[in-house]
């Protein structure tokens, strides 16, 4: 039975653990053999070998498990190269800070987001920045929600800008911009868009596209047809494409649900007409998410407050 390293060890095993040998380790998780590792290192493999021996000697815990089908972290490796992570990830910053204070115009941020908020409120947000501050640079990763929080507890990216459509865990903090409700939308020269009175039940039978039903996203909006007492539409066209729905919502023919803000941030959007139909329990916050306790670096810090600006009418209006 391993002896687990107590907290008074810690200081003793901190002077023993270098910050080399733990990227080793890390490099050989992520590639699966120590071979492997060495290569992408560009290390020889005794020196990969004798780097895990060393921090597993420092520690007091085997943190590898070795077969012939290459190495497998034990539960004590998993848990040192998720700190590890951190550790690295924090230095990052900390190097981006210092690069920010030597020169504020230049920056680095990295920013997930749903591709509906992607297109109203990230991409005039970059707009803004990128026009003050030229030499700034932006990863923008535009996919969904489940996928966009795993990016985030992976430290692939600082920050989310999302709907928020269940409760998420303890593990991130949020911070509600605005509550928005998803609209029924049709192209504004569709019959439709100029009738008074339309329901929602007298849409059903026209050509719809939407997403498929078992993403967050179209489980939502088929809810909200439910809600109003009806079933969801059978769909001409069902798609994940934002572009595939936007082009067929501009033949004028389609209809779809999109969410209030992606027609009004920065601006209206053309072609489009929102109709005058309640879809009930829909109105969901949409929020910036990041992982609690994780250090920002000054470039992020500064799109979310440009983020606050951009959304400050939508908070307001409720």
């Amino acid at each position: 039975m391993p002896m687990i390293p107590q907290k008074q060890d810690a200081e003793r095993i901190g002077r023993r653990l270098k910050l080399r040998d733990l990227r080793i380790l890390m490099t050989v998780v992520e590639c699966g053999t120590m071979g492997k590792a060495a290569e992408r290192l560009a290390i020889s493999q005794p020196v990969v070998s004798k780097a895990v021996s060393d921090i597993e000697h420092a520690v007091g815990v085997r943190l590898l498990d070795r077969s012939q089908r290459g190495v497998e972290p034990t539960p004590y490796g998993r848990a040192l190269i998720k700190r590890g992570i951190a550790i690295f990830d924090e230095m990052q910053q900390g190097l981006e800070e210092i690069e920010f204070l030597s020169d504020p115009t230049a920056g680095e941020v990295r920013i997930g987001a749903t591709e509906p908020v992607a297109a109203a409120i990230v991409a005039p947000v970059i707009d803004r920045l990128s026009r003050q501050y030229p030499r700034m640079r932006f990863h923008v990763l535009a996919t969904d929600g489940d996928t966009l929080l795993r990016a985030l507890e992976a430290r692939n990216i600082e920050l989310v800008v999302s709907r928020i459509a269940a409760p998420i865990t303890d593990d991130y903090s949020l911070e509600i911009l605005f509550h928005d409700a998803l609209v029924v939308v049709t192209g504004a020269e569709n019959p439709l868009a100029r009738r008074r009175g339309v329901t929602l039940a007298d849409l059903i039978y026209e050509p719809w596209t939407m997403g498929p039903r078992d993403t967050n996203f179209g489980s939502l909006q088929a809810d909200g047809f439910r809600a109003a007492g009806l079933e969801p539409p059978q769909l001409t066209v069902t798609t994940i494409s934002n572009s595939l729905r936007s082009e067929l919502l501009g033949t004028h023919r389609f209809l779809s649900v999109v969410p209030g803000f992606s027609l009004v941030l920065p601006r209206r959007r053309r072609g489009l007409k929102a109709l005058p139909v309640k879809l009930p329990d829909t109105r969901k916050p949409v929020a910036i998410v990041t992982l609690k306790n994780r250090s920002l670096n000054p470039a992020a810090q500064m799109f979310i407050e440009r983020v606050r600006e951009l959304t400050k009418a939508l908070a307001k209006n409720g």
